[in-house]
């Protein structure tokens, strides 16, 4: 871990408070790290912790009041654009922004080598050989000459904190300190695997004892208690508690997170006697062979954190994204998954409806009516002929089932309400009449109106015979639709919760892993 704290903290942030409207994300908040330390930063989902790294960032400011110092030194706020590479810190977030088709020297050195360019050319050999020392100082097998596409994926996280390293070891050495630097690591280890872990947690320990100070926000207890040397846990945009992580255990980060402790034990978890659907050993980026079932008529629930591979599960399930294995039982009909199609997931009786729904679900300039065809186009045409007035006539009636305001079929989607939306994309996907449906974040971005109409929905299908699996992190949302949730961590099930064990203060404990399989 990191060496002995300093009297003087490198980071200091006090009275840190911003209002978006009527929410309040974050209330007074003070936090400090020092030179030579790993400082978790926790909470649970909109618990703050994006916003504080967004002032940090200056892509947000702050409230009037907010106080910052580096090195000692007062910082005005809000920073302006770019301005906290200047001061000494550097972000790497889940997506290290590395270009795939350069070399490791190329995409470390690339923010350095841009503005000499035009001016004289560049000494490629100097800078492999600077390079070459980099990542000898820090312990990362791979040579300046490689290509990023070819490193394994847990190395390229470690090249951006390399190369975030870099950039602040090369600013002017005026500074407090030394110019010691900041690193926000904002959940560098999502996707990596085990081993990655470790060897990532090898190079931070390097940074650190370098003189560097860490910002580490992670929803993985087990890396925090790993890797930290201190915590702050933020709750409600609040500091929930802050220490020592050594002197705290996993129950006391879990009380400081959700709020109030886990007072009743766990009972005993339903099965499914004759299931509708059953996946088998399910694999794929994010899962790693998961196994479950669901019965005719189930709403099943998975949730888990953020990286923690229940949302990555229903795009495997149909084909959305290509899993490495496993099977898909249907009514009795095995499904591949590997190599599945999505047209071959619609025809087994299979739909997905995804969280990102201008993205990945629909098309937003398309109109209604168009939208609502994409699945259906050759029951709609005659003699593969496809007209304007049958399919306005088909996606009227259904925006009239489905309660779509305002009722216009030839309105385009994207001008509708985010609760209107999802609505048309559930009218998309039941005109299927699917026997297993995914819905993924259903409610995501929806008014309470709309919430209670998809919500009956979904029921309603339900109770028709249909198994439907619900992959969110709203736990509230799926304590009032599900009577089974399976609890992801680590790509795997973890837990399972079922009937009177399925409410938001359970799931929260098992997600933090309070909770035994």
């Amino acid at each position: 871990m990191g060496s002995a704290l300093t009297p003087v903290p490198l980071l200091r942030l006090a009275h840190l408070s911003k209002r978006f409207g009527a929410t309040q994300a974050l209330d007074d908040v003070a936090l400090e790290v020092a030179a030579g330390e790993v400082h978790g930063l926790l909470g649970h989902n909109g618990s703050g912790k994006s916003t504080l790294i967004r002032i940090l960032a200056g892509y947000h400011a702050p409230d009037p009041g907010a106080e910052m110092a580096l090195r000692g030194s007062p910082v005005a706020l809000p920073l302006r654009p770019g301005q906290f590479r200047a001061l000494g810190m550097a972000f790497v977030h889940q997506d290290p922004a590395l270009l795939p088709a350069l070399t490791v020297t190329e995409n470390l050195r690339i923010g350095a080598l841009a503005p000499r360019a035009a001016l004289r050319r560049i000494d490629w050999a100097a800078e492999r050989a600077a390079v070459a020392a980099l990542l000898e100082e820090f312990g990362i097998a791979c040579a300046p000459d490689d290509r990023v596409e070819r490193l394994r994926p847990w190395q390229r996280p470690l090249l951006a904190i390399l190369r975030a390293v870099d950039e602040i070891r090369r600013l002017p050495q005026d500074l407090p300190q030394g110019g010691a630097g900041l690193l926000v690591l904002d959940e560098p280890t999502a996707g990596i695997g085990d081993a990655g872990v470790e060897r990532l947690f090898g190079v931070i320990r390097r940074v650190t004892a370098a003189g560097f100070g860490v910002l580490f926000v992670s929803h993985d207890l087990d890396e925090v208690i790993t890797i930290t040397d201190r915590v702050t846990v933020l709750r409600d945009g609040r500091v929930a508690g802050a220490g020592a992580t050594a002197a705290l255990d996993r129950a006391q980060l879990v009380d400081m997170i959700v709020g109030h402790p886990l007072a009743r034990p766990a009972r005993g978890v339903a099965t499914v006697s004759a299931p509708l659907a059953a996946a088998q050993a399910v694999a794929g980026p994010g899962v790693r062979s998961v196994s479950f079932a669901l019965g005719a008529g189930e709403i099943l629930g998975a949730t888990g954190l953020i990286g923690a591979g229940h949302a990555e599960l229903g795009a495997l399930l149909t084909g959305a994204r290509p899993a490495r294995g496993g099977v898909l039982d249907l009514g009795g009909r095995a499904v591949a998954l590997a190599g599945l199609t999505p047209a071959r997931a619609m025809a087994a009786g299979i739909a997905y409806v995804p969280a990102e729904r201008l993205r990945a679900g629909c098309v937003g300039e398309m109109t209604v009516a168009e939208n609502i065809a994409l699945p259906v186009l050759r029951r709609l045409s005659r003699h593969l002929v496809l007209t304007p007035a049958a399919m306005a006539r088909h996606a009227g009636a259904l925006a009239v089932r489905f309660d779509i305001r305002p009722p216009d079929p030839a309105l385009p989607l994207e001008r509708l309400s985010g609760g209107n939306q999802q609505k048309v994309l559930m009218a998309k996907w039941l005109q299927l009449r699917p026997r297993l449906l995914v819905l993924e974040e259903p409610t995501q971005g929806v008014d309470v109106g709309a919430r209670e109409q998809i919500f009956n929905a979904i029921r309603d299908w339900a109770a028709s015979g249909a198994a439907v699996l619900v992959l969110s992190g709203d736990h509230e949302q799926l304590s009032l639709l599900c009577a089974r949730v399976l609890i992801f961590r680590h790509g795997r099930i973890a837990a399972e919760l079922a009937g009177a064990d399925v409410t938001e203060e359970r799931m929260a404990h098992a997600c933090f892993g309070a909770v035994a399989a």
